[in-house]
């Protein structure tokens, strides 16, 4: 009786043990890591509504197996970014990672990926140069663009349609801010524009206080460009309104996104009539972001006016995994190698074009060229200036030749 009762039990311990194997072979583990600390939090809040869309598209199943969301976040800073992806890889067992977020935290999670060979990882809306430019892995993919391809054509435009031949830069001092300075003033300088390095202005992220910067940007120039994102933008942009300020400004892709722009209660008139550049517009007339803008409303009401680019970026390379998962059949039983060679090979429709990657699995796609308007419903608004197609990283010389210009930091390019 009683080994009649312990091959019941070990019989029904193996049924167990099947079917939980069963159950995992039938979801795939999912994670997503976005800034929901910090200055940056209302940036991660609309990546997380950007995943979601997705998954929702999808119905959460990819390659006929149910997708297994796992959250992480971190506070925009390299360490935090580390924990929190050691986290979703070594404890929740994550096979796949969408993010992060900011860009020193991507530089961090591709050299990270590089121990993590069988793991695939895709980023979120992180947008420092670096991550794809030098040194890439093998295993870390961006379908969405970087911060000085959202620069093109806006060096050239405010050099020849707004006449600037002198401007000023207020930047946060990290690897983002320099990517998008640097391909601001790489064609404005090349056609004889100015921005001496003394008038260049560079804070850390999370700055409160903007009344010494402000009280030193100099008087002999045309216009501030300015690159700071979250509060730290909303902070200085209210502070320079009250100091009175008169200056021009030109944007950084994410200064006038909608995660400031759309931020309730904090509209100002004066940045009405700024330039910048973009990987979206929220006044392009085209199906496919006019579907993108209702699926958003439509999901989260309490969103803002329009998706920011950071749920367009996090939307975008959580559909790439899907969508590569699907050409899989969700298999990742190699490791994920069979994944990594259909992701490298992806080419699909986006709310904003095309995009395909180049050979170090970085985004090739449309760039907007806009202009803060008010909308019809009193929100501010980017408008529509020029769409600029198919902008690769090295802004169409050869690689060769774009690493000669250096690594993006404080001084390049000097332009005085």
């Amino acid at each position: 009786m009683i080994g009649k009762l312990s091959k019941s039990l070990a019989a029904a311990a193996l049924l167990s043990f099947a079917s939980t194997g069963a159950m995992a072979q039938d979801s795939i583990k999912m994670g997503a890591l976005a800034t929901l600390e910090g200055a940056f939090t209302v940036l991660g809040e609309d990546s997380m509504r950007g995943v979601k869309l997705a998954l929702e598209e999808f119905g959460y199943t990819a390659g006929g197996k149910k997708i297994e969301l796992i959250t992480g976040s971190s506070d925009a800073s390299p360490d935090s970014a580390i924990r929190a992806t050691r986290k979703l890889v070594e404890q929740d067992g994550v096979q796949i990672l969408v993010g992060p977020l900011s860009g020193s935290e991507g530089l961090a999670v591709k050299d990270y990926a590089k121990t993590q060979p069988n793991v695939t990882f895709l980023n979120g809306s992180s947008a420092a140069q670096d991550t794809t430019l030098r040194a890439p892995a093998e295993n870390f993919f961006r379908f969405s663009t970087e911060g000085a391809q959202w620069m093109a054509g806006l060096g050239e435009y405010v050099y020849n349609e707004k006449g600037y031949r002198k401007v000023a830069v207020l930047a946060e001092d990290y690897s983002f801010p320099y990517t998008q300075v640097f391909g601001f003033l790489e064609p404005f300088c090349r056609l004889g524009g100015e921005a001496p390095v003394d008038a260049r202005f560079w804070v850390p992220i999370g700055n409160k206080d903007y009344s010494s910067v402000i009280a030193a940007l100099p008087d002999d120039v045309d216009a501030i460009f300015v690159a700071l994102g979250g509060a730290d933008a909303v902070n200085f942009l209210t502070q320079y309104e009250q100091a009175g300020g008169e200056l021009p400004l030109i944007g950084g892709s994410i200064t006038v996104d909608q995660s400031v722009l759309g931020s309730k209660g904090r509209t100002r008139d004066f940045v009405i009539g700024t330039p910048s550049g973009s990987p979206i517009s929220d006044t392009w007339d085209d199906p496919r972001w006019n579907k993108f803008v209702e699926a958003y409303k439509a999901q989260f009401p309490d969103g803002f006016p329009s998706p920011s680019l950071f749920a367009h970026a996090y939307y975008i390379n959580t559909k790439a995994a899907l969508l590569a998962l699907n050409e899989v059949g969700g298999d990742l039983s190699d490791g994920g190698a069979k994944y990594r060679a259909a992701l490298s090979t992806l080419e699909f429709d986006t709310p904003t074009g095309k995009v395909h990657l180049d050979e170090r699995r970085q985004a090739v796609a449309d760039i907007f060229l806009t202009e803060v308007i008010e909308g019809p419903d009193g929100n501010l608004v980017n408008k529509t200036i020029k769409v600029i197609p198919q902008v690769n990283q090295t802004l169409g010389v050869s690689y060769e030749k774009f690493l000669e210009y250096g690594q993006v930091g404080r001084e390049n390019p000097p332009c005085s």
